[in-house]
Protein backbone atom coordinates (compact mmCIF):
# COMPACT_ATOMS: atom_id res chain seq x y z
CA UNK A 1 0.00 0.00 0.00
CA UNK A 2 1.40 3.30 -1.40
CA UNK A 3 0.66 6.75 -0.45
CA UNK A 4 2.10 9.80 0.90
CA UNK A 5 -0.69 10.58 3.08
CA UNK A 6 -0.57 8.37 6.59
CA UNK A 7 -4.49 8.57 7.06
CA UNK A 8 -5.01 6.84 3.69
CA UNK A 9 -2.71 4.15 4.58
CA UNK A 10 -4.66 3.31 7.93
CA UNK A 11 -7.86 3.86 6.36
CA UNK A 12 -6.85 0.68 3.38
CA UNK A 13 -5.42 -1.03 6.67
CA UNK A 14 -8.83 -0.29 8.30
CA UNK A 15 -10.57 -2.20 5.09
CA UNK A 16 -8.04 -5.01 3.96
CA UNK A 17 -7.44 -6.16 7.86
CA UNK A 18 -9.97 -9.32 7.59
CA UNK A 19 -8.71 -10.55 4.74
CA UNK A 20 -5.75 -11.93 6.72
CA UNK A 21 -3.09 -10.75 4.29
CA UNK A 22 0.14 -9.55 5.22
CA UNK A 23 -0.27 -5.59 4.30
CA UNK A 24 2.63 -3.63 4.23
CA UNK A 25 2.67 0.42 4.23
CA UNK A 26 5.06 2.57 2.22
CA UNK A 27 5.07 6.19 2.27
CA UNK A 28 6.81 7.73 -0.83
CA UNK A 29 7.36 5.76 -4.02
CA UNK A 30 11.08 4.81 -3.12
CA UNK A 31 10.23 3.32 0.32
CA UNK A 32 8.26 1.25 -2.19
CA UNK A 33 10.65 0.23 -4.06
CA UNK A 34 12.88 -1.15 -1.59
CA UNK A 35 9.86 -3.23 0.28
CA UNK A 36 9.86 -4.84 -3.35
CA UNK A 37 13.36 -5.60 -3.47
CA UNK A 38 13.18 -7.13 -0.41
CA UNK A 39 10.19 -9.23 -0.28
CA UNK A 40 7.56 -10.97 -2.30
CA UNK A 41 4.58 -8.70 -3.19
CA UNK A 42 1.72 -9.85 -4.54
CA UNK A 43 -0.39 -7.11 -5.33
CA UNK A 44 0.83 -3.10 -5.40
CA UNK A 45 -2.26 -0.62 -4.33
CA UNK A 46 -0.94 2.62 -4.70
CA UNK A 47 -1.83 6.21 -5.09
CA UNK A 48 -1.77 8.50 -8.38
CA UNK A 49 -0.67 11.61 -6.72
CA UNK A 50 2.44 11.57 -5.17
CA UNK A 51 5.21 14.01 -4.15
CA UNK A 52 8.92 13.04 -5.93
CA UNK A 53 7.79 9.88 -7.71
CA UNK A 54 4.26 9.78 -8.66
CA UNK A 55 2.34 6.77 -9.33
CA UNK A 56 2.65 6.81 -13.11
CA UNK A 57 6.13 6.69 -12.66
CA UNK A 58 6.47 3.90 -10.06
CA UNK A 59 4.26 1.99 -11.95
CA UNK A 60 6.75 2.14 -14.83
CA UNK A 61 9.58 1.46 -12.61
CA UNK A 62 8.25 -1.43 -11.33
CA UNK A 63 7.49 -3.31 -14.38
CA UNK A 64 11.18 -2.53 -16.10
CA UNK A 65 12.26 -5.26 -13.06
CA UNK A 66 11.92 -8.78 -14.52
CA UNK A 67 10.34 -9.55 -11.36
CA UNK A 68 7.39 -7.74 -11.16
CA UNK A 69 6.42 -7.43 -14.25
CA UNK A 70 3.47 -9.69 -13.51
CA UNK A 71 2.69 -7.71 -10.50
CA UNK A 72 -0.76 -6.97 -10.07
CA UNK A 73 -0.56 -2.87 -9.41
CA UNK A 74 -4.10 -1.02 -8.22
CA UNK A 75 -4.27 2.91 -8.62
CA UNK A 76 -6.20 4.64 -6.41
CA UNK A 77 -7.20 8.39 -7.33
CA UNK A 78 -9.12 11.16 -6.44
CA UNK A 79 -8.21 13.38 -8.71
CA UNK A 80 -6.70 11.56 -12.10
CA UNK A 81 -10.03 9.68 -13.13
CA UNK A 82 -10.58 11.22 -16.78
CA UNK A 83 -10.48 8.32 -19.55
CA UNK A 84 -7.12 9.58 -20.64
CA UNK A 85 -5.76 9.53 -17.18
CA UNK A 86 -6.87 5.39 -16.82
CA UNK A 87 -5.44 4.78 -20.16
CA UNK A 88 -2.24 6.21 -18.74
CA UNK A 89 -2.61 4.15 -15.65
CA UNK A 90 -2.92 0.76 -18.16
CA UNK A 91 -0.29 1.19 -19.97
CA UNK A 92 2.18 1.53 -17.74
CA UNK A 93 0.62 -1.89 -16.69
CA UNK A 94 -2.23 -1.56 -13.86
CA UNK A 95 -4.58 -3.96 -14.05
CA UNK A 96 -7.23 -2.07 -12.00
CA UNK A 97 -8.28 1.70 -11.32
CA UNK A 98 -9.76 2.52 -8.00
CA UNK A 99 -11.73 6.16 -7.66
CA UNK A 100 -12.06 7.92 -4.70
CA UNK A 101 -13.93 7.31 -2.46
CA UNK A 102 -12.95 3.99 -1.58
CA UNK A 103 -16.11 1.38 -1.62
CA UNK A 104 -14.59 -1.08 1.07
CA UNK A 105 -16.28 -3.95 -0.27
CA UNK A 106 -15.17 -3.55 -3.91
CA UNK A 107 -11.80 -2.89 -3.03
CA UNK A 108 -11.55 -6.40 -0.38
CA UNK A 109 -12.76 -8.00 -3.62
CA UNK A 110 -10.38 -6.75 -6.15
CA UNK A 111 -7.55 -7.24 -3.62
CA UNK A 112 -8.39 -10.39 -2.20
CA UNK A 113 -8.98 -11.87 -6.22
CA UNK A 114 -5.29 -10.89 -7.14
CA UNK A 115 -3.75 -11.73 -3.72
CA UNK A 116 -5.62 -15.49 -4.94
CA UNK A 117 -4.20 -15.29 -8.36
CA UNK A 118 -0.90 -14.32 -7.50
CA UNK A 119 -0.90 -17.80 -4.72
CA UNK A 120 -2.04 -19.99 -7.58
CA UNK A 121 0.40 -18.27 -10.28
CA UNK A 122 3.00 -19.27 -7.77
CA UNK A 123 2.01 -22.38 -7.04
CA UNK A 124 1.67 -23.65 -10.86
CA UNK A 125 5.33 -22.11 -11.05
CA UNK A 126 6.13 -24.71 -8.08
CA UNK A 127 4.56 -27.11 -9.64
CA UNK A 128 5.79 -27.17 -13.41
CA UNK A 129 9.41 -26.89 -11.66
CA UNK A 130 8.78 -29.89 -10.19
CA UNK A 131 7.40 -31.44 -13.70
CA UNK A 132 10.60 -30.51 -15.31
CA UNK A 133 12.78 -32.41 -12.39
CA UNK A 134 10.97 -35.34 -12.50
CA UNK A 135 10.44 -35.33 -16.55
CA UNK A 136 14.57 -35.13 -16.11
CA UNK A 137 14.80 -37.40 -13.29
CA UNK A 138 12.71 -39.81 -15.52
CA UNK A 139 14.17 -39.79 -18.97
CA UNK A 140 17.29 -40.68 -16.68
CA UNK A 141 15.68 -43.61 -15.43
CA UNK A 142 14.67 -44.63 -18.85
CA UNK A 143 18.06 -44.81 -19.68
CA UNK A 144 19.33 -46.99 -16.98
CA UNK A 145 16.74 -49.50 -17.74
CA UNK A 146 17.82 -49.67 -21.10
CA UNK A 147 20.86 -49.87 -20.38
CA UNK A 148 19.99 -52.41 -17.99
CA UNK A 149 18.07 -54.54 -20.09
CA UNK A 150 20.21 -54.25 -22.80
CA UNK A 151 22.81 -55.55 -20.98
CA UNK A 152 21.38 -58.84 -19.47
CA UNK A 153 20.05 -59.22 -22.64
CA UNK A 154 23.37 -59.37 -24.08
CA UNK A 155 24.84 -60.85 -21.50
CA UNK A 156 22.54 -63.41 -20.36
CA UNK A 157 20.71 -64.19 -23.17
CA UNK A 158 22.74 -63.40 -26.25
CA UNK A 159 25.63 -65.55 -24.56
CA UNK A 160 23.58 -68.27 -23.91
CA UNK A 161 22.15 -68.60 -27.65
CA UNK A 162 25.56 -68.47 -28.66
CA UNK A 163 26.75 -71.59 -27.29
CA UNK A 164 23.48 -72.79 -28.26
CA UNK A 165 24.39 -72.04 -31.80
CA UNK A 166 27.86 -73.17 -31.39
CA UNK A 167 26.56 -76.85 -30.25
CA UNK A 168 24.33 -76.91 -33.36
CA UNK A 169 26.54 -75.97 -35.67
CA UNK A 170 29.18 -78.91 -34.20
CA UNK A 171 26.54 -81.64 -34.48
CA UNK A 172 27.34 -82.06 -38.32
CA UNK A 173 30.77 -82.51 -37.79
CA UNK A 174 32.39 -86.27 -37.84
CA UNK A 175 33.97 -85.47 -34.96
CA UNK A 176 30.94 -84.70 -32.78
CA UNK A 177 29.37 -87.99 -33.56
CA UNK A 178 29.90 -89.88 -29.93
CA UNK A 179 28.98 -87.02 -28.30
CA UNK A 180 25.89 -85.94 -29.98
CA UNK A 181 23.52 -86.89 -27.04
CA UNK A 182 25.64 -84.91 -24.73
CA UNK A 183 26.02 -81.56 -26.50
CA UNK A 184 22.36 -81.84 -27.57
CA UNK A 185 21.86 -81.91 -23.71
CA UNK A 186 23.69 -79.31 -23.44
CA UNK A 187 22.29 -77.36 -25.62
CA UNK A 188 18.48 -77.95 -24.27
CA UNK A 189 19.77 -76.72 -20.75
CA UNK A 190 20.85 -73.57 -22.50
CA UNK A 191 17.42 -73.35 -24.21
CA UNK A 192 15.56 -73.58 -20.94
CA UNK A 193 18.14 -70.84 -19.18
CA UNK A 194 17.71 -68.23 -22.22
CA UNK A 195 13.87 -69.01 -21.89
CA UNK A 196 13.86 -68.43 -17.78
CA UNK A 197 15.31 -65.18 -18.77
CA UNK A 198 12.79 -64.30 -21.29
CA UNK A 199 10.09 -64.93 -19.28
CA UNK A 200 12.11 -63.38 -16.02
CA UNK A 201 12.12 -59.93 -18.49
CA UNK A 202 8.72 -60.41 -19.58
CA UNK A 203 7.29 -60.35 -15.93
CA UNK A 204 9.08 -57.13 -14.89
CA UNK A 205 7.66 -55.27 -17.97
CA UNK A 206 4.47 -57.09 -17.51
CA UNK A 207 3.34 -59.76 -15.17
CA UNK A 208 1.14 -61.75 -17.24
CA UNK A 209 -0.94 -62.92 -14.32
CA UNK A 210 -2.13 -59.21 -14.59
CA UNK A 211 -4.18 -59.84 -17.53
CA UNK A 212 -4.97 -63.42 -17.10
CA UNK A 213 -5.95 -63.59 -13.51
CA UNK A 214 -6.31 -60.35 -12.57
CA UNK A 215 -4.78 -58.08 -9.84
CA UNK A 216 -5.36 -61.06 -6.61
CA UNK A 217 -3.23 -63.38 -8.44
CA UNK A 218 -0.79 -60.84 -9.84
CA UNK A 219 -0.43 -59.17 -6.32
CA UNK A 220 -0.06 -62.60 -4.52
CA UNK A 221 3.10 -63.53 -7.03
CA UNK A 222 4.78 -60.40 -6.96
CA UNK A 223 4.28 -60.28 -2.61
CA UNK A 224 5.09 -64.27 -2.77
CA UNK A 225 8.33 -63.70 -4.77
CA UNK A 226 9.77 -60.24 -2.79
CA UNK A 227 9.38 -62.78 0.56
CA UNK A 228 11.04 -65.93 -1.24
CA UNK A 229 14.17 -63.84 -2.48
CA UNK A 230 14.84 -62.61 0.91
CA UNK A 231 14.18 -58.85 0.54
CA UNK A 232 11.95 -58.55 3.28
CA UNK A 233 9.45 -60.28 5.21
CA UNK A 234 6.01 -59.00 2.80
CA UNK A 235 2.65 -59.90 3.91
CA UNK A 236 -0.74 -58.85 2.07
CA UNK A 237 -4.56 -58.64 2.99
CA UNK A 238 -7.71 -58.52 0.58
CA UNK A 239 -10.49 -57.82 1.55
CA UNK A 240 -12.76 -59.38 0.02
CA UNK A 241 -11.28 -62.30 -0.11
CA UNK A 242 -12.83 -63.51 -3.43
CA UNK A 243 -11.55 -60.04 -4.64
CA UNK A 244 -13.29 -59.03 -8.01
CA UNK A 245 -11.92 -58.49 -11.67
CA UNK A 246 -11.42 -54.49 -11.79
CA UNK A 247 -10.99 -52.61 -15.61
CA UNK A 248 -7.60 -53.58 -16.98
CA UNK A 249 -6.29 -49.93 -16.04
CA UNK A 250 -7.23 -49.98 -12.40
CA UNK A 251 -6.00 -53.11 -11.88
CA UNK A 252 -2.43 -51.83 -13.73
CA UNK A 253 -2.71 -49.07 -11.88
CA UNK A 254 -2.99 -50.28 -8.50
CA UNK A 255 -0.61 -52.77 -8.98
CA UNK A 256 2.11 -50.38 -10.34
CA UNK A 257 1.66 -48.01 -6.97
CA UNK A 258 2.12 -51.09 -4.80
CA UNK A 259 5.00 -52.38 -6.85
CA UNK A 260 6.38 -49.24 -6.36
CA UNK A 261 5.71 -48.74 -2.93
CA UNK A 262 7.16 -51.91 -2.14
CA UNK A 263 10.35 -51.19 -4.05
CA UNK A 264 11.44 -47.86 -2.15
CA UNK A 265 10.98 -50.18 1.39
CA UNK A 266 13.45 -52.55 -0.14
CA UNK A 267 15.75 -49.28 -1.21
CA UNK A 268 15.44 -47.11 1.60
CA UNK A 269 13.71 -48.24 4.64
CA UNK A 270 15.78 -50.77 6.01
CA UNK A 271 13.13 -52.34 7.10
CA UNK A 272 12.01 -56.74 8.07
CA UNK A 273 8.64 -56.22 7.70
CA UNK A 274 5.64 -54.74 5.24
CA UNK A 275 2.12 -54.85 4.78
CA UNK A 276 0.10 -54.56 2.02
CA UNK A 277 -3.48 -53.59 2.14
CA UNK A 278 -6.12 -53.76 -0.61
CA UNK A 279 -9.78 -52.76 0.99
CA UNK A 280 -12.54 -52.35 -1.67
CA UNK A 281 -15.76 -50.99 -0.37
CA UNK A 282 -18.51 -49.64 -1.86
CA UNK A 283 -17.68 -45.61 -3.28
CA UNK A 284 -13.77 -46.19 -2.83
CA UNK A 285 -10.31 -48.50 -2.87
CA UNK A 286 -7.84 -48.06 0.01
CA UNK A 287 -4.70 -49.41 -0.32
CA UNK A 288 -2.56 -49.38 2.39
CA UNK A 289 1.08 -49.96 2.38
CA UNK A 290 3.43 -49.96 5.74
CA UNK A 291 6.64 -51.01 6.91
CA UNK A 292 8.95 -50.61 10.52
CA UNK A 293 11.84 -48.77 8.94
CA UNK A 294 13.52 -45.72 9.48
CA UNK A 295 11.13 -43.56 8.21
CA UNK A 296 11.57 -41.05 5.69
CA UNK A 297 11.88 -37.32 5.93
CA UNK A 298 9.32 -34.33 6.43
CA UNK A 299 9.52 -32.50 3.44
CA UNK A 300 8.89 -36.04 1.32
CA UNK A 301 5.82 -36.88 3.90
CA UNK A 302 4.51 -33.69 3.31
CA UNK A 303 5.04 -33.54 -0.66
CA UNK A 304 7.26 -30.52 -0.77
CA UNK A 305 7.98 -29.28 -4.41
CA UNK A 306 11.36 -30.56 -5.69
CA UNK A 307 11.51 -33.51 -2.37
CA UNK A 308 9.78 -36.11 -4.22
CA UNK A 309 11.76 -38.38 -6.46
CA UNK A 310 9.88 -40.04 -9.65
CA UNK A 311 8.94 -42.77 -7.81
CA UNK A 312 6.45 -41.35 -5.54
CA UNK A 313 5.53 -38.44 -7.81
CA UNK A 314 4.76 -41.79 -10.53
CA UNK A 315 2.60 -43.28 -7.60
CA UNK A 316 0.58 -39.58 -6.85
CA UNK A 317 0.06 -39.24 -10.40
CA UNK A 318 -1.43 -42.74 -10.80
CA UNK A 319 -3.87 -42.02 -8.27
CA UNK A 320 -4.54 -38.65 -9.57
CA UNK A 321 -5.30 -40.07 -12.84
CA UNK A 322 -8.40 -41.90 -11.12
CA UNK A 323 -9.27 -39.08 -8.81
CA UNK A 324 -7.60 -40.63 -6.03
CA UNK A 325 -5.04 -39.13 -3.39
CA UNK A 326 -1.86 -40.50 -1.89
CA UNK A 327 -0.93 -39.43 1.36
CA UNK A 328 2.46 -40.65 3.36
CA UNK A 329 2.81 -40.17 7.59
CA UNK A 330 5.74 -41.68 9.06
CA UNK A 331 3.97 -44.20 12.05
CA UNK A 332 7.56 -44.82 14.37
CA UNK A 333 8.72 -47.38 13.63
CA UNK A 334 8.11 -46.91 9.70
CA UNK A 335 6.03 -45.51 7.01
CA UNK A 336 2.68 -45.54 6.24
CA UNK A 337 1.47 -44.97 2.67
CA UNK A 338 -1.95 -44.77 1.67
CA UNK A 339 -4.11 -44.76 -1.44
CA UNK A 340 -7.69 -44.00 -1.69
CA UNK A 341 -9.31 -43.72 -5.22
CA UNK A 342 -13.10 -43.55 -5.89
CA UNK A 343 -14.24 -46.28 -7.71
CA UNK A 344 -17.67 -46.66 -10.16
CA UNK A 345 -19.82 -49.88 -11.23
CA UNK A 346 -17.83 -49.21 -14.44
CA UNK A 347 -14.49 -50.21 -13.00
CA UNK A 348 -15.47 -53.39 -12.17
CA UNK A 349 -15.40 -56.53 -14.31
CA UNK A 350 -18.87 -58.47 -14.95
CA UNK A 351 -17.98 -62.49 -14.70
CA UNK A 352 -19.01 -64.48 -17.23
CA UNK A 353 -22.16 -66.63 -17.11
CA UNK A 354 -20.82 -69.79 -18.12
CA UNK A 355 -23.68 -72.52 -19.95
CA UNK A 356 -24.03 -75.77 -18.47
CA UNK A 357 -21.43 -78.22 -20.76
CA UNK A 358 -23.70 -80.88 -22.89
CA UNK A 359 -22.59 -84.23 -21.97
CA UNK A 360 -23.69 -85.30 -25.72
CA UNK A 361 -21.69 -82.43 -27.29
Amino acid sequence: MVDDQPAKLLSYEAILGELGENLIKASSGREALEYLLKRDIAVVLMDVSMPDLDGFELADIIRQHPRFQKTAIVFISAVHLTDVDRIKGYQRGAVDYISVPVIPELLRAKVSVFAELHRKTQQLEALNKELRVLSGRLLSLQDDERRRFARELHDGLGQDLVAVKMIVDALGQPYMADSIEQNAGQASQLIDRALQQVRSISHLLHPPLLDEGGLQSALHWYVDGLSRRGDIQTSMKLSPLEFPRLSAELETTIFRIIQEALTNIVRHSEARKAQVSVALGKEQIEITIRDDGKGIAEPIVSMRPGSIGVGIGGMRQRAKEFGGELRMHNIHPGTCVEVVIPIQSSSLRVAPVLAPVNANG
